[in-house]
C-alpha cells in the first residue's frame, strides 16, 4: 500500500465518521451543505482543540461558588462531592453520545425530538436559552462589577479601572460593557464554528489556572507563616433544616459542570468523531482538579468567611506583601477569562434560538442575514440586561441552575429510560433513575431554602 493509498483510507474513515452523524434538522449542527463550499474546505477540529474548547464550557464563572460548597460540606465531603459530579457528568454525556448514534442523531435536540418528538426538543431548546442566557447576564455583571465596581448594600467596592485611575466617564460600567460588547464579544460571536474559538479557549483555560496558581501560592505563604487556620472538615448538622441545606450545593455543582449542550457540535467538528470519548473524560479530568485545587485552597485561605462569590473575597486586604497587587491580578485575570468563556456559551444559544424560531429553514451557517440578526439580538438583550437590571444575577442563579439540571442530568436520564432502541442496561437504568431523584430532590429543597431565606430576610426588619 502506498503513501496515498494510506492518505486516501484515513481521509475515508474521516469522512465516514463524520456521516455516521449527520441530521440536518439538528440545530445544534452547523451542518455541512454542498452550497457552503466554504464551510466543506474545513479539514476537521484537532483533539486538544476540542478538549480546550469543552473544557471553557466547563469552566466559567461556577469555578467561582465552588469554594462556599467547602463552607457548606466540609472539606472531605466537599472535595468527594466535586470528584463524585465529575463521574456522574461523564455517564450522563456517555449516554447521550451512545443514544446519539443509535438514533443517527447529530445534536442533544436531534436526540430529543427523535426520542420524545418535536416537544421533546423544544422544552431541550427552551431549557439552554434560559440557562445560557441566565450564565451569560452574571458573566457580563461579573465583569462590570470587577472593571468598573459596584454598590452592595450601600457600599461602594472600587472596581479595578477605578483603582487605578480613578472615577472617570470612560471606566463606567455602561462604557466599560459598551466596548468590552462591540470590540471582544461580539467579533468572537461572529464566528461560525466553535473549532475557530479553540486558541481563546485554551487562553481562556490559561487564566483560570492563573487564579488557581495565585491562590495557591497566597494560601501557602499564610500556612508557612502560620495565619491559617484550621479547615472544618465536616459540616455542622445540628437540625433537619441544616441538613436539607446541604442539598442546596447540589445545582452549584451541576452548573460548573454543565456542558452537554456543546458536546454533539465539538464532536461533529472533530476529524475523528471516534474521539470524542476521550475528550470528554481528558476535558472533565481537566476540570475537575482545577475546581479540586480551587475549593480546597480557596476554603483554606478564607475558611468560614469564604463567601458565595470567592472573587468578593479578593477585594479585602490579604495581609501579605503585594497583596493589592494580587488582587488586581486574579480579578482582571478572571475578568478576562469570563471574557473568553463568552463566545463558547454563545455558540450553542444561537443555534437553538435558530431552531426554535426557524426549524424548516436552512442551516444557520449558511444564512448570512439570519445568522446577524439573531447574533446581534441575542447580544442586545444580554448587554441591555447587565446594565439595566443587575438584580437578575439571583433571579438567573435560580434559573440557570434548574436549567442546568434538567439538561445536564433529567433529560439524559428520560431518553435513556425511554430507551427507543432498547440499547439501555439495567444498570443505566437504575443510574439514571438515581439521577432524576437527586436532581428534582435537591433543586426542590433548593427553591425552599431559597424562598425561605428570602421570605425570612423580607420579615426580619418589621420584627
Amino acid at each position: 500500500m502506498t503513501i496515498g493509498s494510506l492518505k486516501q483510507a484515513k481521509e475515508k474513515k474521516s469522512q465516514k465518521n463524520k456521516q455516521a452523524v449527520v441530521d440536518e434538522q439538528s440545530p445544534l449542527l452547523p451542518t455541512k451543505h454542498k452550497e457552503d463550499a466554504g464551510f466543506d474546505e474545513f479539514d476537521g477540529a484537532s483533539f486538544s482543540g476540542a478538549v480546550f474548547n469543552l473544557s471553557t464550557t466547563i469552566v466559567g464563572a461556577g469555578i467561582m461558588a465552588l469554594p462556599a460548597t467547602m463552607k457548606s460540606l466540609g472539606l472531605i465531603p466537599g472535595i468527594a462531592m466535586i470528584i463524585f459530579m465529575a463521574f456522574l457528568t461523564e455517564a450522563s454525556i456517555e449516554l447521550l453520545i451512545r443514544f446519539s448514534r443509535t438514533s443517527k442523531s447529530a445534536s442533544y435536540g436531534g436526540l430529543m425530538g427523535d426520542t420524545f418528538g418535536k416537544y421533546g426538543k423544544m422544552l431541550l431548546q427552551i431549557c439552554i436559552l434560559v440557562n445560557n442566557i441566565g450564565v451569560l447576564v452574571v458573566y457580563m455583571i461579573i465583569i462590570g462589577d470587577v472593571l468598573s465596581g459596584t454598590n452592595s448594600s450601600g457600599v461602594h467596592h472600587a472596581g479595578v479601572l477605578e483603582g487605578w485611575f480613578g472615577t472617570h466617564w470612560w471606566n463606567s460600567r455602561f462604557f466599560i460593557l459598551l466596548v468590552t460588547t462591540l470590540g471582544i464579544f461580539a467579533p468572537l460571536a461572529s464566528l461560525k464554528r466553535i473549532d475557530s474559538l479553540r486558541f481563546t479557549s485554551a487562553l481562556s483555560v490559561a487564566l483560570a489556572v492563573v487564579f488557581l496558581v495565585v491562590t495557591v501560592g497566597i494560601t501557602i505563604f499564610k500556612l508557612m507563616n502560620g495565619t491559617i487556620l484550621m479547615p472544618r472538615l465536616f459540616p455542622d448538622v445540628y437540625d433537619i433544616t441544616s441538613f436539607l441545606k446541604l442539598f442546596t450545593v447540589v445545582p452549584v455543582l451541576v452548573t460548573a459542570y454543565i456542558c452537554h449542550y456543546n458536546v454533539h457540535s465539538i464532536e461533529n467538528e472533530l476529524e475523528d468523531s471516534t474521539q470524542i470519548r476521550a475528550v470528554v473524560k481528558s476535558s472533565l479530568a481537566l476540570c475537575s482538579s482545577v475546581y479540586v485545587l480551587t475549593s480546597l485552597f480557596g476554603f483554606l485561605l478564607f475558611g468560614d468567611a469564604t463567601l458565595d462569590d470567592v472573587l468578593a473575597n479578593f477585594d479585602t486586604n490579604l495581609g501579605i506583601p503585594l497583596g493589592s497587587l494580587l488582587n488586581d491580578v486574579v480579578r482582571v485575570s478572571y475578568a478576562a477569562h469570563l471574557m473568553l468563556v463568552f463566545p463558547i456559551v454563545f455558540y450553542p444559544l444561537r443555534l437553538n434560538l435558530d431552531g426554535l424560531l426557524f426549524p424548516s429553514a436552512r442551516p444557520l451557517t449558511c444564512d448570512n442575514l439570519r445568522f446577524a440578526s439573531i447574533s446581534s439580538g441575542l447580544i442586545a438583550i444580554i448587554f441591555l440586561g447587565a446594565n439595566f437590571i443587575p438584580s437578575i444575577w439571583d433571579a438567573f442563579q435560580f434559573t440557570g441552575a434548574t436549567a442546568a439540571v434538567c439538561v445536564g442530568f433529567i433529560f439524559p436520564a428520560s431518553v435513556t429510560l425511554r430507551d427507543r432502541y432498547g440499547i439501555a442496561t439495567k444498570k443505566d437504568k437504575i443510574l439514571c433513575i438515581f439521577m432524576i431523584v437527586i436532581a428534582v430532590f435537591s433543586n426542590v429543597v433548593a427553591i425552599y431554602s431559597d424562598a425561605y431565606s428570602l421570605i425570612k430576610k423580607n420579615s426580619s426588619p418589621s420584627e
